[in-house]
């Protein structure tokens, strides 16, 4: 056989699926698409997690819109964390350009506009469903884990939350935790020693700091109520389609504490509200995680090894978990080792640094025959991507360079208008918009430390009036006590003896 037929019958052998599988575009051999041989990811290993990556404008974003309408298509609901903005248009059906057509041409592919249902998240006060959860949901070892605490601080984060499951004070937002650090340092030092030991001023005052930090990145507008129901990810449309849901972050590019705080709390409470899968036909929901090195960048060890956790545990839930970035070694070797589908898009090679980012990239693909893994990284062209995946069998498939199918949906952001007829048709904006402020651990201690005041005010006034009363005799008393004197001094009994002495003599 010819080069290309046993390339052909490589590629089909590697990529065939039993199942129902998602087709990704054709093959790519010397520079041409093979219009014969289909890149095909079966279903069933979606939950395997991925990496999509690539250097700026070689067609990343487009790779995640064909990605998702395919799971949509498939009845699986997205999860899409759309940091630079630029993904909304799934919401609407694309148009056939002569570019595209000649494309599908060329890969053997039928192309067709569709649009997919979408749902617009928030983590701010910009328009769509607000997405919030309470401190009590992350727990202590979560929530320290976020604030990056050590051992000592971490204890105390437990003590608070014992503290306020033991007397009944809900941990809503970051207004309550704050109160708590400040009454168990101050009015509450003595209750807090009695019950659970004493706490250092110096470590509350770390905490403090930390909690402060993370406010001013905007997790105040994060924690509080209504908390977000994962169930709601998960829906289906009257067509069968998967809701393609996109959080909207471009106003957090600046916020990566905040980013990877939701992040993480996202994936833990899917983790433990999601029933064990096992190996299921097809996953409960795919996560985009876009732009992921704000995550990685300023993750803590203790963080980033929470994360990794996460990913290993949360595919036996039927979660798919994948990381879009620019560059491979972005992600760290750990999750890196977890995901089983890679698509890589072109990396460029402008310096030293560069080129040695591209060696590594190329030995964490199968070695091929066919290509030479570190020349074609860099001259791949813009909607063309190396892809491995993982077979039915769990065996890695051979590497393949793609020609990406197009988006069947607008290539373009959502106009303002278009982005609120979306919202005012949306069952879950109306759901979550409301912000609930319910009694929680500052009200209650806040009432608590009044009240405190008030029965010491009152206690005070009372000893004061006690002593005000010995200190102020009456004018009676005060006058017979002058009098008393006054008969009793002994001026005034001579001079009565005087008096007396005078009128016997007479």
């Amino acid at each position: 056989m010819s080069k290309k037929e046993n390339f052909i019958q490589d590629i089909n052998n590697g990529y065939q699926s039993k199942g129902d599988a998602i087709i990704l575009g054709g093959a790519i051999l010397d520079g041409e698409p093979i219009a014969e041989a289909h890149v095909k990811i079966p279903l069933k290993t979606l939950n395997r997690h991925g990496l999509i990556a690539g250097a700026t404008g070689t067609g990343k974003t487009k790779t995640i819109q064909v990605f998702s309408e395919q799971l949509s298509n498939a009845g699986i609901p997205v999860l899409m964390m759309d940091i630079k903005g630029d993904f909304s248009g799934i919401a609407k059906e694309g148009k056939e350009e002569g570019f595209i057509t000649e494309r599908h041409a060329k890969i053997d592919i039928p192309y067709n506009v569709a649009a997919f249902p979408v749902e617009l998240m928030s983590l701010s006060k910009q328009n769509g469903v607000r997405l919030r959860a309470t401190v009590s949901e992350f727990g202590p070892v979560l929530f320290s884990r976020i604030l990056d605490l050590n051992d000592t601080q971490a204890g105390v984060v437990s003590v608070i939350f014992k503290y306020c499951d033991d007397n009944n004070m809900p941990l809503l937002d970051l207004k309550d935790i704050k109160k708590v650090i400040n009454y168990i340092t101050e009015e509450g030092k003595d209750e807090i020693a009695a019950s659970y030991g004493k706490i250092s001023t110096a470590t509350t005052g770390t905490i403090l700091r930390k909690i402060i930090e993370l406010e001013q990145q905007g997790a105040d507008l994060f924690f509080g109520e209504k908390s977000f129901e994962i169930d709601d990810l998960m829906r289906i449309d009257e067509n069968g389609k998967g809701y393609v849901n996109i959080i909207r972050l471009t106003d957090i590019q600046d916020k990566p504490k905040l980013f990877s705080t939701f992040m993480l709390s996202l994936l833990a409470e899917i983790y433990q509200q999601m029933p064990e899968k096992g190996d299921a036909e097809q996953p409960e929901l795919v996560i985009f995680i876009d732009e992921a090195h704000l995550i990685f960048n300023e993750a803590s060890k203790v963080l980033l090894e929470q994360i990794e956790t996460i990913v290993k545990l949360i595919r036996s839930k039927g979660i798919g978990v994948y990381f879009v970035t620019q560059n491979p070694m972005d992600v760290p070797s750990g999750v890196l080792a977890q995901l089983g589908l890679k698509i890589q898009h072109a990396l460029r090679a402008f310096t030293a640094n560069d080129r040695q980012a591209i060696k590594k990239t190329a030995d964490n693909y199968p070695t091929s025959a066919y290509y030479k893994t570190d020349e074609l990284l860099t001259n791949l062209g813009i909607g063309e991507a190396l892809v491995t995946a993982l077979n039915e069998k769990g065996v890695p498939t051979p590497l393949v360079a793609t020609m990406m199918r197009a988006p069947m949906s607008r290539m373009d952001i959502l106009s303002a208008d278009e982005i609120e007829a979306i919202n005012s048709k949306s069952k879950l904006v109306k759901k979550y918009s409301e912000e609930i402020d319910r009694e929680s651990a500052y009200e209650i201690l806040t009432k608590k430390i009044e009240n405190a005041q008030q029965a010491n005010t009152e206690q005070a006034e009372a000893q004061t009036s006690q002593r005000q009363s010995k200190a102020e005799p009456s004018t009676a008393s005060v006058v017979g006590k002058s009098v008393l004197k006054v008969v009793t001094s002994a001026t005034f009994i001579r001079g009565v003896f005087g008096v007396l002495s005078k009128m016997f003599k007479k």
